[in-house]
């Protein structure tokens, strides 16, 4: 696990951490009926001919998939319910997740209407297809949310479409996994929700964690996918004839994927006192619309989604329930948050709620790469928070602060806080400060303009005496570091 600033700095407070791929969203779809003309043709290999391609077969198939479900599932006395709009499926289906640890296969169906991508059909006077289409706004069907257990994964979502080609989605846990394969290899382990604590080998669980987070974690997670899939799902509107007749085959994407870094800390008023202390600064301390240069973007999100909002661009902290806090931070269809999850644990996570605005791709092929991307906003955000959060003003540093300074062989002065500029300028530095690389550019001259007046020039020797004054340029700790990032931290 790559260590970051803040972390580090808490080592000595710490029993463990670990980092931990969360919830995993994959998209299950025939790829070769995604167009009008594949999906007519596969519709005439499965059929013979085009003559039944309308709505009204299309919904008969829907229905057939649907009575043949039900009734698999009242012959082996699995729950079959019906959910209303907008309740939460997950939470319904608590209370009948088995018990018994060695249990495998369906223990619960969920039925909910959402919109879904249905072809529709337009036929002339002399019953000829003159057009195949979808609708813009898509219509709401039935979809089946099938409740698994798997001996790898453990509790397996599939939420899958009555309607051809079946579009599914299958939703895992990378948690549920590594407490699997935790238990096949008997290490303790303690559970608290959706989270290790204390009790367990966290240096173990973060090797097997590791693992979920290589390229041989593809494999595994296309098996899962393939297993259920066909066995469970798909079945019941094709039979394995009808499959390997039409050539029907899942081809899988990430929708959606979620990362946390968890800090188990030894004493739990430990944890509180530390939380509450970086929320309190982290929010008064930096410009959080500059925060978000975090993810690596020389813009902000601009576009507005195809409902019609803008994109999100904000910080938000949350109270949803009796001592619980979350700070979170929206950078269009990606968050990051904090959150103290149980007594002693401390989880750092980020969310991708469309894995598109990672700019990485989407087949499960990109899974390490995807993961790597993630990671690396995480360590990112962790550091600027850490910047943000602790003092770095030694004993007599605030003095020296004004004497001159050494760069190479120029000469540099110090910085007087009493001059108005001065303290303008830092202002700056340190709102620019989470993206350092932006301290080198014309953007903080912009940030400068704001605060300045008009006769002021903003100069890069201003900035430059700032970062690279003699206080300024020591790292926080002995590893040695560019003072570009190091020296906002004195500035905060």
């Amino acid at each position: 696990m790559k260590s970051d600033h803040f972390t580090r700095y808490h080592e000595e407070l710490l029993e463990g951490s670990y980092d931990c791929v969360d919830r995993i969203v994959v998209n299950a779809y025939f790829e070769f009926a995604q167009s009008a003309g594949g999906f007519r043709s596969w519709w005439r290999t499965l059929m013979g001919s085009d003559e039944t391609l309308d709505r009204a077969h299309m919904e008969r198939m829907a229905g057939r998939f649907k009575r043949r479900l039900e009734a698999y599932a009242k012959k082996n006395k699995i729950p079959f319910l019906y959910c209303d709009a907008g309740e939460r499926k997950h939470e319904k289906a608590e209370p009948y997740v088995p018990k018994d640890p060695d249990f495998t296969g369906m223990f619960l169906v969920l039925v909910g209407r959402a919109p879904a991508p249905v072809w529709e059909v337009e036929r002339n006077s002399k019953n000829q297809i003159t057009n195949l289409y979808r609708k813009k706004k898509w219509p709401y069907v039935n979809h089946y949310h099938i409740h698994l257990m798997d001996p790898d994964w453990g509790h397996i979502t599939i939420r899958i479409c009555g309607y051809p080609p079946f579009g599914a989605q299958v939703i895992a846990n990378g948690h549920e996994w590594v407490e699997c394969q935790a238990r096949k290899r008997s290490l303790p382990i303690e559970m608290e929700g959706n989270c290790f604590t204390g009790g367990s080998d966290f240096q173990a669980l973060n090797q097997i964690a590791k693992t979920l987070r290589a390229a041989r974690a593809v494999g595994r997670l296309t098996k899962v996918c393939d297993r259920w899939l066909y066995s469970a799902c798909l079945c019941f509107a094709l039979d394995s004839e009808q499959q390997e007749r039409s050539d029907f085959k899942y081809q899988y994407a990430f929708y959606q994927l979620e990362h946390s870094r968890n800090l188990l800390f030894k004493r739990g008023t430990t944890l509180d006192e530390v939380y509450e202390k970086l929320l309190d600064r982290t929010r008064r301390a930096l410009d959080v619309k500059t925060l978000k240069t975090i993810f690596g973007r020389k813009y902000r999100p601009h576009n507005q989604t195809k409902r019609g909002s803008m994109c999100r661009l904000e910080k938000v902290i949350e109270r949803p329930a009796y001592n619980l806090t979350v700070f979170q931070l929206h950078f269009g269809k990606l968050t990051l948050k904090i959150y103290d999850k149980g007594d002693r644990v401390l989880r750092v996570e980020i969310v991708a709620h469309n894995v598109k605005d990672l700019r990485c791709g989407a087949l499960v092929e990109k899974m390490p790469r995807l993961l790597k991307t993630m990671q690396e906003y995480l360590h990112n955000f962790l550091n600027i928070v850490q910047a943000a959060h602790v003092s770095f003003l030694d004993e007599g540093t605030f003095d020296d602060l004004a004497t001159p300074s050494q760069r190479g062989t120029k000469r540099l002065a110090g910085v007087d806080f009493n001059k108005v500029r001065i303290r303008r300028v830092v202002a700056a530095v340190v709102a620019l400060g989470p993206k350092p690389l932006v301290l080198r550019s014309p953007i903080w001259r912009e940030k400068c303009a704001k605060s300045l007046d008009r006769n002021s020039n903003p100069t890069t020797r201003g900035v430059r005496r700032t970062i690279w004054s003699r206080s300024a340029a020591k790292p926080w700790w002995n590893v040695s570091a560019d003072p570009a990032v190091t020296a906002p931290r004195l500035m905060v």
